[in-house]
């Protein structure tokens, strides 16, 4: 289902490198190869989420950094920005908040993706609740109401309207993407994050049968992607439904 009708830029909140792959990698790709401009917004650095006893937080601080450079190449990410908070640090407070609005002033999004802060039934990252939360608020009213940080209006920016947020890893999805054509694209993705898939790539039995399971669908399904949508112009569908 193309759910994005005349978008042209998409910005992608990831709480660490690795999450965006995992979540919406197909779709990112699929964005991409329609010629969509994609920017992530990468919140922590993911310097604490090693589990071996050899890897530092110096060292996962800039391994992670380059894994999620070469994980967003193969999806056709361009441009990233590291905002470099700590792993398990982010906060719903004024610098996270301020680098998101500053950064959807800046580059525009029509839509953004995020992971769902409204998990029930399963644990969810503080980090993952943290950044869709924040994101939800810095889309609206934070980033469209000029007076929110006049610091960036002063810098030459100027308030923006996010048409929609779209959550990935929601329980209650209610739009799907097929990803059948970029599967395989995505899985590349998030088998670039070595220094947290390599051992459960290796238990799955290596990369033929990580990517097969990625395929694995019910009988006369397709390969999907679930996202559960919030914002202005499905809502003004809904009343104009109604």
């Amino acid at each position: 289902m193309d759910i994005f009708g005349e978008i042209e830029r998409v910005m992608v909140v990831t709480p660490h490198p690795d999450d965006a792959e995992i979540g919406c990698g197909g779709t990112i790709a699929k964005l991409t190869s329609a010629g969509k401009e994609v920017i992530y917004i990468v919140a922590t650095s993911g310097d604490r989420g090693g589990r071996d006893t050899d890897m530092s937080q110096e060292y996962l601080n800039n391994k992670r950094k380059e894994e999620q450079e070469e994980a967003a190449s193969i999806l056709g990410v361009k441009n990233i920005i590291h905002l470099g908070f700590s792993d398990g640090n982010l906060e719903d407070d004024h610098p996270f908040r301020s680098a998101l609005v500053y950064n959807i002033r800046l580059y525009k999004p029509d839509i953004l993706l995020t992971t769902d802060p409204f998990r029930k039934s399963f644990y969810i990252h503080r980090d993952h609740r943290i950044a869709g939360l924040v994101s939800l608020d810095a889309v609206f009213p934070y980033a469209r109401d000029r007076l929110h940080y006049p610091e960036h209006i002063e810098d030459g920016l100027s308030g923006h309207n996010v048409e929609e947020i779209y959550f990935w890893g929601s329980e209650e999805p209610d739009t799907f993407v097929d990803i059948t054509e970029t599967v395989e694209q995505k899985a590349n993705a998030v088998m670039a994050h070595r220094s947290q898939m390599q051992d459960w790539i290796d238990r799955v039995g290596g990369r033929e049968k990580f990517i097969e399971r990625m395929k694995k669908v019910k009988p006369d399904d397709f390969i999907k992607e679930g996202f559960r949508c919030y914002g202005m112009r499905k809502m003004m569908k809904t009343h104009d439904e109604n």
